[in-house]
C-alpha cells in the first residue's frame, strides 16, 4: 500500500489533509509534539525537522512512498520578529528532510508546500500572476519559501521525484486567528458571546486577495501526490482561484452571518509593513494536468469558520 508521511501533521492545513489522505493511503503524521487526540489506523512520530540525524533515521525507518512537507513557520508577523527560527525551520529544514530523503528513500514522490507570498513585489503588476512570474519576496517567510524552493529544484536535478505548490490565502475551520478571516470570525463569536465589546478590530480591508477553502487546497495537494504516476509534467503548481476578492467584502459577509450589530474599527497595529493591494493567482496550469478546481463557495467557508470560532470561544477564558 501506498505510505504518505505528512510533515507539519498538527497544524492547520495538516488536520485537514489527514482526512483526505487517511482513504488512499497508509498515514504517518511528523509533528513537534503528539497529538493528543491520535487519529485511528495514523502513526505519530515526534521529529524536529532541523535536526538531520532525526529526519533521516525517521525515513529510514518508515520508507515512505509519498510525502507532504507542510512544516513550516508560516505566520508573517513571527517571520519578521524571528527570522532566525523561520530559516532555519523553512529553509535548514526543508534542506534535513531532502538530503534524508536521498539517503534513504530516494524513489519516493514528495508535495512541497511553499507559498504565493513567494511572488512578493510582482503582484504590484495587477495581474494574475503565474508560475513563470517573478518571484520577489517581501518578507522574512516569503525569502525563505522560495530558498527552500531553490533547494527542491536542485535536488529534483538530483533525481528526487516531486512537485512544489504555491497555495494562495486558505482559510478554513482550525485556522489561527492570527491570520485575517480567522481574526475576523473569532471576533465576532467573542461579541455574540458577549466577550468583547460590539466592536471589531481591523487591519487593512481594502486589499485583494485570492481565498481559497482549506479543503479544496487540501484535495489539490492530494492529487498532486498522483502526479507519482511518472507521467511528464511540470515542477511548480500555483494552487488559487483565479478571483480577487476585497478583504473588507470577506469582512461584510462575516458580519452579515453574524446575529448581533457590529461596528468596525482601524487597528493600526494589525497592518503589515509589507503588505501588497492585489495578489491573485493564475490556476489553469493545476487545471489542465490534474482537473482541479475550487468546489467550496466562499460564502460556505466562512459559514463553517464562523461556526467553529462559536465553539471554540465557549472555551476561552
Amino acid at each position: 500500500m501506498k505510505h504518505v508521511l505528512l510533515t507539519g501533521a498538527n497544524g492547520f492545513v495538516g488536520n485537514v489533509l489527514l482526512d483526505q489522505l487517511s482513504a488512499g493511503y497508509r498515514v504517518s503524521c511528523a509533528c513537534s509534539v503528539l497529538n493528543p487526540s491520535p487519529r485511528a489506523g495514523v502513526e505519530q512520530v515526534v521529529l524536529d525537522i532541523r535536526d538531520p540525524m532525526a529526519c533521516a533515521a525517521t525515513l529510514g525507518r518508515l520508507k515512505p512512498t509519498h510525502i507532504v512537507h507542510l512544516a513550516a513557520i508560516s505566520h508573517v508577523p513571527t517571520s519578521f520578529r524571528d527570522p532566525l527560527l523561520a530559516w532555519n525551520t523553512n529553509v535548514i529544514g526543508s534542506l534535513n528532510l531532502l538530503e534524508a530523503i536521498k539517503q534513504k528513500v530516494p524513489d519516493a514522490f514528495v508535495v512541497f508546500a511553499s507559498s504565493s507570498e513567494v511572488y512578493g513585489d510582482a503582484f504590484k503588476s495587477g495581474a494574475a500572476l503565474g508560475e513563470s512570474s517573478p518571484c520577489l519576496p517581501m518578507n522574512p517567510y516569503a525569502a525563505s519559501k522560495l530558498a527552500a524552493e531553490l533547494a527542491f529544484e536542485q535536488y529534483f536535478k538530483q533525481g528526487i521525484r516531486g512537485v512544489i505548490a504555491r497555495p494562495f490565502n486558505h482559510i478554513g475551520s482550525g485556522q489561527s486567528p492570527d491570520f485575517v478571516t480567522a481574526s475576523f470570525a473569532r471576533q465576532i463569536a467573542l461579541i455574540e458571546s458577549g466577550k468583547q465589546a460590539p466592536v471589531m478590530q481591523v487591519g487593512n480591508l481594502e486589499a485583494y486577495r485570492d481565498f481559497l477553502d482549506v479543503r479544496d487546497v487540501c484535495t489539490a495537494y492530494a492529487q498532486l501526490l498522483e502526479l507519482s504516476d511518472g507521467r511528464e509534467h511540470p515542477r511548480v503548481f500555483n494552487i488559487a482561484s483565479g478571483q480577487a476578492r476585497k478583504i473588507k467584502e470577506v469582512l461584510d459577509e462575516l458580519i452579515t452571518q453574524s446575529t448581533v450589530a457590529i461596528s468596525v474599527e482601524l487597528d493600526p497595529q494589525r497592518l503589515r509593513p509589507s503588505d501588497i493591494p492585489f495578489a491573485v493567482g493564475n490556476c489553469e496550469r493545476i487545471r489542465e494536468v490534474l482537473g482541479w478546481q475550487p468546489s467550496i463557495s466562499l460564502n460556505e467557508t466562512l459559514a463553517s469558520l464562523l461556526a467553529d470560532w462559536r465553539m471554540r470561544v465557549v472555551t476561552e477564558q
